[in-house]
């Protein structure tokens, strides 16, 4: 069954969960209004929510959702869930993304979802989105989209100067030091020193690095694996020679320079291209989107970036229905369309069924009318499944990004801010009574 293989990096987390959970209450939840239907409380930061449970509401008697929006995890959503869970008072569903499940699984806020969810939606998500949720053959969240990595890139600027779009890694180098040599003042892309270690996390997943893994109830901890000190070297070699643009991921300085030209690409989940569309709107006819660059083209392999899951909380006391909330959140066709009414987005859906509803719902001129979720749906098919988030993943991140900026200012090195980020982690994985190594 899709997602319920075992995999390396999961019987030590499962065992935790089996003792944290003991311990976890399930009393507190939403309500029955009277003989009315089951009220389930949502809690989410993705836009387009509030049109979602509008049109749940509206299509379906005997459960009713109140909806609340959250801010975005790092600026409280994840602090405002963590706290609500410790005090038993989750809401009965909420967002999660993907690098944070496994924290927050640990910390007992998610129920173990794997005899609710119904074998005729596991069998419509795609195996590698419900893999990244699922530990030891659990299951603790649902996938509603899976953002494989893809190249944006300014297709007029690489027309105009004869600079071939990359489909190696080698290639992306070659083409770098093209474009800096026609047009001094652009770069091909940007190392972003905030964000930045879950953009290195994504480059060394595809390379085939492996951060977490466990054995015999042990984490084996391995930032500098080989594919990271590949992928690590690669890049700092790219900085080194001015190759790439380093400054703050997602800042004011960072979008001046992708409506300016001076940045002429950007390596992203498939969610970035409606972002550019509306941060960029002038960008229009001037953009495209390419397969990510490869090591061995002869092996492809596609990682993420981007993307979140529904879990029904231990604190629900309607799990049932809740399910069947989410259950129609990820599968529905009206549901996509309810959330796509409220703004343009490219998020792939975890359900190939409904990319042709995401399809019909964009307009794609902005990339001169290219199949931009056909691109993405062969990208999400190279996902390779070996790799899984940490227990820690905040803690990891915000650690890396620190080594990141200090390298980007001259001060250290891309490698050295990923062991960095893996010895100021390890504290945090022991004190949650984990064994860990870095053999």
């Amino acid at each position: 069954m899709p997602g319920h293989r075992a995999t390396a990096g999961t019987t030590a987390l499962l065992t935790l969960l089996v003792l944290v959970l003991a311990g976890c209450s399930t009393s507190r939840g939403s309500d029955t209004a009277g003989d009315g239907p089951v009220r389930l409380t949502f809690w989410s930061a993705l836009r387009g929510s509030q049109e979602v449970v509008d049109e749940f509401n509206r299509t379906h008697t005997d459960i009713k959702v109140d909806f609340q929006q959250v801010p975005s995890g790092e600026q409280g959503g994840w602090a405002k869930l963590s706290n609500a869970g410790r005090a038993g008072n989750a809401p009965d569903v909420a967002t999660i993304e993907y690098p944070q499940l496994p924290s927050f699984t640990i910390d007992g806020v998610p129920r173990d979802i794997t005899k609710l969810l119904p074998d005729s939606v596991r069998r419509k998500i795609l195996p590698q989105a419900l893999d990244l949720t699922t530990f030891d053959g659990r299951t603790y969240a649902v996938p509603v989209d899976i953002e494989p990595m893809v190249f944006l890139y300014r297709k007029d600027i690489f027309t105009k100067n004869h600079i071939p779009v990359p489909k190696t890694w080698a290639e992306f180098e070659s083409s770098a030091r093209e474009l800096k040599k026609a047009q001094p003042r652009s770069r091909i892309a940007s190392l972003f020193t905030t964000g930045g270690t879950l953009y290195m996390a994504g480059y060394a997943w595809q390379a085939g690095a492996q951060w977490y893994q466990t054995t015999d109830d042990t984490w084996r901890v391995s930032m500098d694996d080989a594919p990271t000190r590949k992928v690590a070297g690669y890049w700092q070699r790219l900085m080194d020679d001015d190759l790439v643009r380093v400054e703050p991921g997602s800042s004011q300085q960072w979008r001046a320079h992708l409506r300016s030209g001076e940045t002429a690409g950007y390596l992203a989940g498939a969610w970035a291209a409606g972002s550019m569309m509306a941060s960029t709107p002038d960008g229009k006819g001037k953009w495209a989107i390419a397969p990510m660059p490869q090591w061995d083209p002869a092996k492809p392999k596609v990682s993420t970036q981007g993307g979140s899951t529904f879990m029904v909380t231990k604190d629900s006391r309607h799990p049932e229905e809740a399910m069947k909330f989410i259950s129609w959140m990820v599968t529905s066709p009206d549901a996509l369309k309810a959330k796509l009414a409220s703004g343009v987005s490219s998020a792939f859906p975890s359900v190939p069924s409904l990319v042709p509803v995401a399809r019909k719902e964009m307009d794609t001129s902005y990339y001169s009318g290219q199949d931009i979720f056909g691109l993405f749906g062969k990208q999400a098919e190279m996902i390779t499944s070996s790799w899984k988030w940490g227990p820690r993943m905040v803690s990891t991140t915000t650690s890396g990004d620190d080594g990141l900026a200090r390298a980007g200012a001259g001060s250290g090195t891309v490698l050295e801010a990923l062991r960095e980020a893996q010895s100021r982690t390890m504290p945090d994985l022991k004190s949650l009574g984990l064994s860990v190594t870095t053999d």
